[in-house]
């Protein structure tokens, strides 16, 4: 069965899906693909590259299905590194720069990661024991130029990456992804947004997270230029717009209230023509501004999840007349409404099925059954399906509308963060004695997050905020620490988290 149906909107559309390093040979050979520090690689020179790296890799001992973990900011290297790890058959695990080194630790563990690529900054905050594998530093030679790698004849089926994830339970999960998962996540994406060769992309996001990584893809499947950028200010980000002749840019809400707040050159606004947006609801105020802003560009409002790339978008001619619609689905996408007893309906969870569907979590077999279910009776596809645990509704025309999320998980500048690890961390500072971490509505982070604690023995907020700040990342950093001397339970003698979102949010 074709793995095209709703939602399509493909003028030659191409449902087979190929290795993903063949992604590194779609733009004409002199065309440009890649624009970094280390300078610009058309595509003749981004599949010799990949061909390159794939043989160093390789000669570095490594056989299929070795996982390579890469913890560093955007370069020429990890650009590259996905396809190339793909090509010689590894899996790769794209590690957040933004992690500490405990999240770090634990992912490397959790993968079986045989070979870690870093930098010197952050691998001098590993201790002893937490890199079970080879270490290479970034500068090391990777590229064997001289017995550079054919591209692969690799089954679209097989791993080609782990993408870690926090879950409402505890902590990251590697979300086990396919060649074909990304290979049509890529040509489906490159479409819907009607990318051309001639466009050149920003790509702002962390390359560990897919909507990050899809950057590089769609835009190689176009046959398009793509330009990383790692940013500390808005400015940085204008700068490059503007260096570069950028006409697409994708962000999420926190980055685009920057962007509207500083000022823009004329002409690097009018160069952008598509502004793409996931993790959280763009606030129709931000999108008027967004407007005034950027007069030449199309917006695209987008939904996803890990588990299966990306779900739906709205077509920017509808944005206005629904601006709290979540759209309809993706190409490769089945999306479905169904209520408890699995069948569809106007409101309820929300369904994913057919082949963006990733292949569960990383020998985690009882959280890969819980998310990962036969797909509802009516589905068109069958076989494995995601229940994403997102409540939605769908109008008479078929557009979809977020409700709210079943689990515990919090939304916070375009990222997931497990409530659970920051209660963990919070409970292993010694200061308290039970901790519960909830989101709140908050215009800039789309979620804030509030830590509720109760003291062990001292209340001492500084020591505590200073010891998250050592071992979380920021985007997991509480912003109101609330103390109390009791907290609520249930009958069952559980931490009551519904009281204390009552009043939290009263």
């Amino acid at each position: 069965m074709s793995p095209f149906k709703q939602g399509m909107k493909l003028q030659n559309p191409d449902p087979n899906p190929r290795p993903l390093d063949h992604l590194a040979r779609r733009g004409a050979p002199q065309a440009p693909a890649l624009v970094t520090r280390d300078g610009a690689l058309d595509y003749a020179g981004l599949e010799a590259a990949v061909g390159a790296l794939a043989a160093g890799l390789k000669g570095r001992g490594l056989v299929p299905g070795d996982r390579i973990a890469s913890w560093l900011p955007k370069t020429r290297l990890t650009s590259l590194l996905p396809l190339a790890a793909a090509r010689a058959g590894l899996i790769h695990v794209p590690v957040n720069p933004l992690l500490k080194r405990l999240q770090v630790a634990h992912i490397l563990a959790d993968s079986g990661a045989s070979l870690l690529l870093s930098a010197g900054a952050r691998l001098a905050t590993l201790e002893a024991g937490d890199a079970q594998c080879a270490i290479l530093d970034e500068d090391a030679d990777l590229f064997d130029t001289a017995k550079p790698l054919p591209p692969s004849d690799s089954d679209p089926d097989d791993l080609a990456a782990l993408l870690y994830t926090s879950g409402s339970t505890g902590r990251p999960k590697g979300v086990m992804l396919s060649h074909a998962n990304m290979w049509l996540g890529a040509v489906g994406v490159a479409h819907y947004l009607r990318l051309a060769p001639e466009d050149r992309v920003l790509a702002v996001l962390p390359l560990s997270f897919d909507y990050g990584q899809n950057q590089l893809f769609s835009t190689w499947a176009a046959g398009a230029c793509v330009v990383p950028l790692d940013y500390l200010t808005a400015r940085d980000v204008i700068r490059a717009v503007e260096r570069h002749r950028i006409s697409t840019l994708a962000g999420v809400p926190p980055l685009w209230v920057q962007l509207v707040e500083a000022p823009w050159p004329a002409q690097a606004a009018l160069s952008l023509r598509r502004l793409t947006n996931s993790g959280g609801k763009l606030a129709p105020s931000l999108v008027r501004r967004m407007r005034e802003l950027f007069p030449a560009a199309d917006i695209y409002s987008m939904y996803g999840l890990t588990e299966a790339f990306r779900s739906t978008y709205l077509e920017p001619a509808l944005l206005d007349a629904h601006p709290d619609s979540m759209g309809s689905a993706i190409p490769f996408a089945e999306i479905m409404v169904v209520d408890a007893d699995g069948n569809e309906a106007p409101e309820g969870e929300l369904v994913h099925a057919g082949p963006l569907v990733a292949k569960g979590y990383w020998r985690d077999p009882e959280r890969t059954a819980e998310r990962f279910k036969p797909a509802p009776a009516a589905s068109s596809y069958g076989g494995m399906a995601v229940w994403s645990g997102d409540r939605v509704r769908r109008d008479p025309a078929g557009l979809l509308y977020f409700l709210g999320r079943e689990d515990g998980m919090i939304k916070s500048s375009g990222n997931r963060v497990s409530p659970t690890e920051i209660e963990e961390a919070a409970l292993a500072s010694g200061l308290v004695a039970e901790a519960v971490a909830l989101g709140y509505p908050d215009a800039r982070l789309g979620e804030g997050i509030a830590l509720i604690v109760r003291p062990d023995r001292r209340g001492d907020e500084e020591g505590l905020r200073m010891f998250l700040k050592r071992c979380l990342p920021n985007f997991m950093q509480p912003g109101p620490i609330i103390w109390r001397d009791e907290l609520p339970r249930s009958p069952n003698g559980k931490l009551d988290r519904v009281e204390l979102k009552n009043e939290l949010m009263a």
